[in-house]
């Protein structure tokens, strides 16, 4: 099994803290953001490399920190060669940059390197490959409808399916939202490509989800616990004095 972080945004709701430094590698009580990422995905029992894209314009720094890393895995920086916010590729032509250049074929975890948690990430491992023809992605209650407009709205049935996305609803039917996580099972992997031919938007990972469970069986897993999407200063700032 192979982790994908995806470091490669430009971070333009964080300036001007993220103007020099990428999000995550922002300090978060004396640490960078990633290396929470890596408490939390480096025990997992079938990791074998973790590949961290970014762009051009960071991955200097990136190279950098995982020269320092302490991590017990390889860890590969992919650069997708962009240097802008313009010709930013979203974070699923980043995912399908990486399958494609690196040459995937494994199961992978993909884990946005904006993610603040403490969830141990083996049970949702286990959990996922019970289900091993399908995606599974990460949910969370963020108990707040209000604040649930920001994000991906999911429904579900009782086995955990989903039934229904909607992409920062105006009136979301629940609180409950969509982490930047997924876990891709080998078998599937291929539909990311196919998506980007057929849909041609690699921005937004709630499209694909969406296209994704029209499509075929999609699971979801509740995390509990803290977790902040460090998106804004103020979530950055709560994750400071919280976290």
């Amino acid at each position: 099994m192979k982790a994908i972080i995806l470091a490669a945004g430009y971070g333009t709701r964080l300036y001007p803290l993220v103007k020099d430094t990428p999000k995550a590698l922002l300090d978060i009580n004396g640490r960078p953001l990633v290396d929470y990422i890596l408490d939390r995905i480096q025990g997992l029992e079938e990791l074998n490399e973790i590949l961290l894209v970014t762009n051009n314009k960071f991955a200097g720094q990136f190279e950098k920190w995982a020269q320092e890393s302490s991590c017990p895995h390889p860890i590969r920086i992919v650069n997708d060669g962009t240097n802008t916010p313009d010709d930013r590729l979203g974070s699923i032509g980043d995912i399908d940059y990486v399958i494609q250049t690196e040459k995937v074929t494994d199961d992978i975890i993909v884990v946005g390197g904006d993610n603040l948690f403490d969830y141990n990430l083996n049970e949702y491992i286990i959990y996922a490959q019970k289900n091993p023809e399908s995606v599974t992605i990460g949910l969370y209650d963020i108990g707040n409808i209000e604040d649930a407009k920001k994000f991906g709205v999911v429904g579900i049935d009782d086995s955990f399916k989903v039934t229904s996305f909607e992409e920062k609803p105006q009136e979301p039917k629940s609180s409950l939202i969509a982490m930047c996580f997924y876990f891709l099972p080998k078998q599937t992997i291929n539909l990311v490509s196919q998506y980007l031919k057929e849909v041609q938007i690699s921005d937004t990972a709630g499209d694909y989800i969406r296209w994704l469970h029209e499509k075929s069986n999609v699971y979801g897993f509740k995390f509990t616990g803290k977790w902040y999407d460090i998106g804004s200063v103020e979530s950055y700032k709560e994750a400071q004095d919280k976290f």
